[in-house]
């Protein structure tokens, strides 16, 4: 009973306290710290010691797992040299540094316990970094890289971690230490890859999304215990089948597992992340009381706790710039770099592997506290400047009308995809369907294209029927709870219907919002691709006071507008009436226009289907 309140109780503290850090705008993962050193004080709270193996094997391959299968293996690859060099040569560096530093200021503490302590401390932690980064977002090639890295570094100072603790007890050599190495890193990749070639094939029949996201639970357990089985890396066997099932989901799951399997791990990993926290400051009365016990000065333990966690930070720092040369295509700003390295918060992986390290081991109760201050250190230091820092190198966040322009140029190509597929099948359609497919299509694509539209103080069409539709589908809700309230339907039944317009609501487009953060934005994406026709007809400047002539002869309202850049024929868009801009490429052939919109300067090829 004791145990079920202190689980109830943690997982109210960890719901509260995100809560509070919403409304501070304080990331959770540093206000959670802060509050768990805080109430391991308070007097009835347990005394909670972090055990490695609960760490290692209960909490590290749900977490991995759930970053590994929403990561872009494509963007993966593309920052692959970046991602390796910071998840296993910088590792080692940090390991070794921290090594020569702990060693000379710990006497009597061995090479191998310095060693030891330094793979401790080495791996920043995904779960950190990202928090911070997603929040006051930084680029995401910046995020990409540092989930990449956290993704692999684990398995690197966990090699590094086992070879120390072996030579503390027996000598070993560089051949062992070579073969460990390599046992790790491929045996992890081939279990893997095992798990990903066994589970896609099952995953492809079974239909239930129940069972599916079941078998996504064993998956990370499965593949990190056959990994350790052959002393091969869990880390990276969890990884590699999170990276390659969540590649190929679109192929061998049903829409509907997906997307329960998606929310579930958000769930999970929400939860499982922020008590990680809540559980690192809760480590910290004990870790002090056994520091005190210590046979080193309290001065002297404080030096090496503040030299070391000095060092992590430095090391990383000057890595960063000093391997920038390394990248030279497409090459990573130095700003950049710097963020990168600024980035380095340790998590719960380093006090996990701190426990690793054996009781018979010198000075471990010292060992202890300098883990805890690098983690906490990192996370309070570099957590809460991180966004000062961002301000002041003056990174950009990803730029929200760049996402939109992208999302309704891909849905335009898919749109136009769908439609020449339409046009190949055979059917007899003695009702319509066909034009009411292609005009549910026209909507979706429509909407898209209508978050652009900077027009202030007016509607658009796709935001006029969501929030009709809205207003209708709580009508909607509410006859059908009141006919559930009589008892004459079967509960089964209401509960259907009730489902489907719980999807319904959740597919209307969140037009409203969407399209206020474009306007907080540049209002200038510049796209990511090109044609011939983009090349020869760039951005001009547009009519002054632009209007759509055949909507003005017609008595017909645009939502936006477009101006040929052949031309200079101004039109409105297809989310109007009358779609002139269309019909005049459809006259002229004329391949380029550009959005007549204040503060707009994008382009769209009719051509290519792509924008500029």
């Amino acid at each position: 009973m004791e145990l079920a309140l202190l689980l109830v109780s943690m997982a109210a503290v960890v719901l509260a306290v995100t809560a509070v850090s919403e409304r501070l705008h304080v990331p959770a993962p540093l206000l959670l710290v802060v509050v768990g050193a805080a109430a391991a004080y308070v007097p009835g709270v347990p005394t909670i010691h972090l055990e490695s193996e609960v760490v290692l094997l209960g909490l590290l391959p749900p977490l991995l797992y759930a970053a590994a299968i929403q990561t872009s293996l494509v963007d993966f690859n593309a920052n692959r040299g970046a991602i390796l060099r910071l998840s296993v040569l910088l590792v080692v560096v940090t390991a070794l540094a921290v090594a020569v530093v702990v060693d000379r200021l710990v006497p009597g503490l061995g090479w191998a316990a310095a060693i030891a302590i330094g793979a401790v401390v080495a791996p920043p932690d995904a779960v950190a970094a990202t928090a911070v980064a997603r929040r006051i977002g930084l680029p995401r090639r910046v995020v990409t890289i540092l989930e990449g890295e956290s993704l692999f570094n684990d398995a690197t100072a966990l090699v590094v971690l086992r070879t120390a603790v072996a030579a503390l007890s027996a000598g070993v050599t560089v051949a062992a230490v070579a073969g460990d190495f390599a046992l790790a890193a491929g045996g992890g990749v081939l279990i893997g890859a095992a798990a990903f070639l066994l589970v896609a094939p099952l995953r492809t029949r079974l239909r239930d999304p129940l069972m599916d996201t079941a078998v996504s639970f064993l998956t990370p357990f499965a593949a990190f215990v056959a990994a350790e089985e052959i002393h091969a890396s869990g880390v990276i066997a969890v990884v590699v089948a999170g990276l390659l099932l969540g590649h190929k989901a679109p192929l061998i799951q049903t829409a509907q597992s997906r997307i329960t399997e998606r929310i579930t791990w958000r769930t999970v990993a929400f939860v499982l992340e922020n008590t990680v926290f809540l559980l690192i400051g809760l480590q910290l009365d004990w870790i002090l009381e056994g520091a005190r016990a210590s046979s080193l000065p309290g001065s002297r333990i404080a030096l090496v706790c503040g030299a070391t966690l000095l060092t992590v930070v430095v090391v990383r720092l000057v890595y960063m710039q000093a391997t920038g040369f390394l990248r030279r295509r497409d090459p990573i700003p130095a700003s950049w770099s710097f963020l990168i390295g600024w980035a380095g918060m340790r998590g719960v992986v380093t006090l996990a592997a701190a426990f690793v390290i054996p009781e018979d081991a010198p000075h471990r109760e010292v060992l202890l506290l300098i883990a805890f201050t690098v983690v906490a250190g990192t996370l309070l230091v570099q957590g809460l400047t991180l966004p000062l820092v961002t301000r002041l190198l003056d990174v950009p966040a990803p730029d929200p009308a760049e996402d939109a322009l992208a999302r309704a140029s891909l849905l335009q190509q898919a749109a136009d995809a769908g439609f020449a597929r339409l046009d190949e099948l055979e059917y007899d359609d003695h009702h319509g369907v066909a034009a009411q497919v292609r005009a549910r299509v026209d909507q979706r694509t429509f909407a898209a294209w209508e978050q652009l539209a900077t027009a202030s103080g007016e509607e658009t069409p796709s935001e006029l029927y969501a929030r009709i539709r809205g207003e209708m589908i709580e009508a909607e809700r509410a006859k059908v709870l009141r006919v559930r309230s009589r008892g004459h339907v079967p509960s089964e039944v209401v509960s259907q219907v009730l489902g489907m317009l719980d999807i319904e609501e959740s597919m209307l487009d969140a037009a409203t919002s969407a399209r206020a953060d474009v306007r907080r934005s540049s209002l200038a994406p510049t796209g990511g691709r090109s044609c011939r026709d983009l090349a020869e007809h760039p951005v001009t400047r547009t009519a002054s006071d632009p209007a759509c002539a055949e909507c003005l002869v017609e008595g017909t309202r645009w939502v936006s507008l477009r101006q040929c850049l052949s031309c200079g024929h101004v039109g409105c868009c297809d989310s109007s009436v009358g779609r002139h801009a269309t019909g005049h490429f459809h006259e002229s052939l004329h391949p380029v226009v550009q959005s007549a919109e204040p503060d707009e300067s994008w382009r769209w090829c009719y051509v290519h289907d792509i924008t500029g």
